[in-house]
């Protein structure tokens, strides 16, 4: 195993504070809406806040707040920076 092999998870996992940089989306239909909404691979990502029962969460993205379910963030792999 490469030592700097990347650790990818998805943006559903992450706790509110990490910043990470999106990698990847899987495929589906939201892919596109994904992407119209800033979550392109190489985009700096933070998560900012979770909801108490975990859904939405609202993420730091191109300079601006977006609310996500964590559902479509699941769809999201990213790298914690």
């Amino acid at each position: 195993m490469n030592v700097q092999e990347e650790k990818l998870v998805r943006l559903s996992e992450l706790p509110a504070g990490v910043n990470a940089v999106i990698k990847s989306h899987d495929e589906s239909e939201f892919r596109l809406t994904l992407m119209e909404m800033g979550c392109v691979p190489g985009e700096p990502v933070s998560v900012q806040m979770i909801a108490p029962l975990g859904d939405p969460m609202a993420i730091n993205i191109a300079g601006y707040y977006l609310s996500i379910r964590k559902n479509e963030a699941d769809k999201i792999w990213v790298e914690c920076i």
